[in-house]
């Protein structure tokens, strides 16, 4: 093979994607919260964006802003000419320093009043007092015990070290042997104060903890006092497994111990705690702000409307402006506000078209989901995002990131957007059926099977083709497990099974 260095001229077709178009993407994907963060990280960032004080009450200052807004845009889109013969002498250190000259330029329409400050100022100072204060965890919980104890010294430092590997996300297991907590060349003695340790924090509250496995969490749980806590012991010693695969029988003949008295121990097995660190675990569940509301008119149709009344509306400094059609600003200075220019009026179109395109998006949406809306989750339609970029006229990953990680709020309460879009299958009449309509149909089969032989998953395929929906045997069985249905003979009540 010969190689050789040399210039190759070759055409090629490149697609590339516009910065502007780049921008305009990852605004419209933004839920309206992160947009809210992001606008005031640019107004941060650009001194040339400024943000309009609307109050509800004053629709001829959003008119004015309107009026104002239009002539900004008119005017930076045109090409602007400047006087680059006549340079001035000014410093260019005053454009680091403008944040003094502003107020003189500024119009005061368009400044925070004195109570509008106070009422901010307020509402943060509300929002810190009202702040919860950071929860007990479960090993300071542990350790306010412990420290209320009078035990050997040996013995509380190796309870404290025992507490220090227990995680409330885990239930508040001990997962490690006493051993793994011990040193190498650990003595029997030194083994034995570790189990009188252990045995000394599983006697606290929550009732289970530092178990090593469910069988001794329940166990620990069991009082004298607790109907059938005999009966517990020996179901949660010897029998656990055939409890959770609901074998009775197999139990009755083991135990001896009738099919009602092991119903009746296991229902009152239902009142202890199989994890109970989790109690000292705080689920975040983080506040739904919906993008879309849902309204329905007289005529019975639905109109949808954009909940961005908190979103900041934007235009472009007219100070900054003045500047850059000033002719004794510097080039420097009018670089410099070029740049922000362009950036200030990127972000104004790409806030403007996501307005736009979630609006339709989220109308044609409601259209094809109306007798969901009418008649509930058992009437929707299956939808495809393909179907609704076709009828907006976007293309379909526009339509993705138009419902990614938004909330519409309908009469059916406050769903995500992507809730919408449903796959499904067809009738024997060539008609469409939501996957959805198919989980409540095979819900609705199994509330009404009898107990005493429940359908396995192929009878309940059989019943759904019944109903004109055909669906594979393995189909029911993921749906099934999807939905936390138990198998067939998990449901079985054995106390109605002829005898």
């Amino acid at each position: 093979m010969r190689m050789s260095m040399g210039l190759d001229a070759r055409q090629l077709q490149v697609q590339k994607i516009a910065p502007r178009m780049i921008q305009s993407m990852e605004i419209l994907q933004l839920p309206l919260l992160a947009l809210q963060e992001r606008i005031e990280q640019e107004m941060n960032e650009n001194p040339l964006l400024e943000q309009l004080d609307t109050d509800p009450a004053s629709p001829d200052e959003t008119d004015e802003f309107e009026d104002r807004s239009g002539d900004t845009r008119a005017e930076t889109e045109k090409e602007l000419i400047v006087d680059n013969d006549h340079d001035n002498k000014d410093d260019f250190e005053r454009l680091l320093n403008m944040d003094s000259e502003l107020p003189s330029t500024f119009d005061d329409s368009f400044r925070q009043s004195a109570n509008r400050i106070q009422e901010d100022a307020d509402r943060r100072h509300d929002l810190m007092a009202n702040a919860e204060m950071r929860p007990e965890s479960l090993n300071d919980f542990l350790l306010h015990q412990l420290a209320e104890l009078d035990i050997d010294d040996r013995v509380e430092k190796m309870a404290e070290r025992i507490i220090s590997t227990l995680d409330a996300r885990d239930g508040g297991y001990l997962r490690m042997p006493l051993s793994d907590l011990l040193p190498a060349n650990h003595t029997k003695e030194d083994l034995e104060v570790a189990q009188e340790a252990l045995a000394v924090v599983q006697s606290m509250e929550p009732t289970g903890i530092a178990a090593r496995d469910l069988r001794e969490c329940l166990l620990l749980q069991i009082q004298p006092s607790m109907p059938y806590n005999e009966e517990m012991r020996v179901l949660i010693s010897n029998h656990l497994h055939d409890l959770a695969e609901n074998r009775l029988p197999a139990i009755q003949r083991k135990t001896g111990y009738s099919i009602d008295l092991i119903k009746a121990t296991r229902e009152a097995m239902h009142g202890l705690t199989p994890k109970p660190g989790t109690a000292f675990t705080k689920t975040y569940v983080p506040a739904v702000t919906p993008d879309v509301t849902v309204e329905q008119a007289e005529d019975g149709s639905y109109q949808i409307r954009l909940d961005d009344d908190r979103v900041p509306r934007l235009f472009i400094s007219d100070y900054y402006r003045n500047r850059l059609q000033d002719p004794n600003s510097t080039p420097e200075e009018r670089e410099f506000i070029k740049k922000k220019v362009n950036g200030a009026q990127w972000l104004i179109d790409a806030i403007e078209q996501r307005r736009s395109t979630l609006s339709r998006v989220a109308q044609a949406i409601v259209e094809h989901q109306k007798r969901f809306l009418d008649e509930g989750p058992e009437a929707i339609e299956p939808l495809k995002m393909q179907q609704i970029a076709d009828r907006v006229g976007v293309h379909v990953t526009t339509v993705s990131r138009a419902v990614d990680d938004k909330w519409m709020q309908t009469p059916r309460g406050i769903l995500p957007m992507k809730r919408f879009f449903v796959g499904g299958t067809q009738t024997e009449d060539g008609e469409d059926v939501a996957w959805d309509t198919i989980r409540i149909k095979l819900q609705d089969i199994i509330d009404k099977e009898d107990k005493s032989d429940p359908l396995c998953d192929e009878a309940l395929a059989d019943e759904l083709s019944k109903a004109g929906m055909t669906v594979a045997r393995r189909t029911v069985t993921k749906y099934r497990k999807k939905m936390g249905i138990p198998s067939s003979r998990q449901r079985r009540d054995w106390s109605l099974t002829k005898k």
